[in-house]
């Protein structure tokens, strides 16, 4: 990791805080400073072959190389110390037993981050972010949404939708195929918005959803590249 972390607790300090300040935190959201950190993870090797099973069935689906590819590019460019944060401040599901279906599932605090769902032999992805970084003057009003930018950002028609989710400033945006998210999350302004909203919900606290957490999955999202 590039810049120097904060190595101890300080008393009431809470979620990504105790690992890196404001002011990285801000430069990483502005693309200034790289927060990949390279060091040991901690892991639970019990917890681990409690999902092998289901890693091995996901790794047979035919979508399950451009889901490790794109998850692996999600993992480095858009959580911040995934290594020292892994598990208690987010994870990632593999097939988890929900009505959607989806393929893998991120999540930090309470918040459904990212998820990859199967759609034919190719895939399709839910990302959750802010309203505000959508709109054309950064409110969360849904009518000043900047369609033409979102229009715009993947290069073919249809690849794109959005929807609202409840909630104060929440957004939803939904891409088909492999090849279009990879686009979506190249996009400079998408990749801020994505950093921003999952800086929002991990400094928010311990995650939710440790107990599903795969760590087979989350090998690939924690290769460097």
């Amino acid at each position: 990791m590039n810049g120097k972390a904060r190595k101890s607790k300080a008393p009431g300090i809470t979620g990504l805080r105790q690992f890196v300040s404001p002011e990285q935190q801000l430069d990483w959201l502005e693309g200034e400073l790289d927060l990949f950190d390279s060091g040991a993870r901690s892991e639970n090797f019990e917890h681990r072959f409690k999902y092998a099973a289901r890693f091995e069935k996901l790794q047979r689906r035919p979508q399950a190389e451009a889901v490790l590819d794109i998850l692996g590019s999600y993992g480095r460019t858009c959580i911040p110390v995934p290594r020292r944060t892994e598990r208690d401040y987010w994870s990632v599901s593999c097939l988890p037993s929900t009505s959607d279906k989806p393929l893998v599932r991120v999540n930090a605090s309470w918040m459904e981050l990212f998820t990859l769902y199967a759609d034919g032999d190719d895939i399709r992805a839910r990302f959750i972010l802010h309203l505000s970084d959508f709109t054309t003057d950064g409110s969360p009003m849904q009518d000043q949404l900047d369609t033409d930018f979102l229009d715009g950002c993947i290069p073919t028609p249809g690849d794109i939708g959005w929807f609202f989710p409840r909630g104060a400033d929440m957004f939803g945006i939904r891409v088909r195929g492999a090849a279009s998210t990879r686009e979506f999350m190249a996009c400079p302004r998408a990749l801020r918005a994505i950093r921003r909203f999952n800086l929002t919900h991990m400094n928010r606290g311990r995650n939710a959803y440790q107990a599903s957490h795969s760590y087979s999955v989350a090998d690939h999202m924690l290769e460097t590249p």
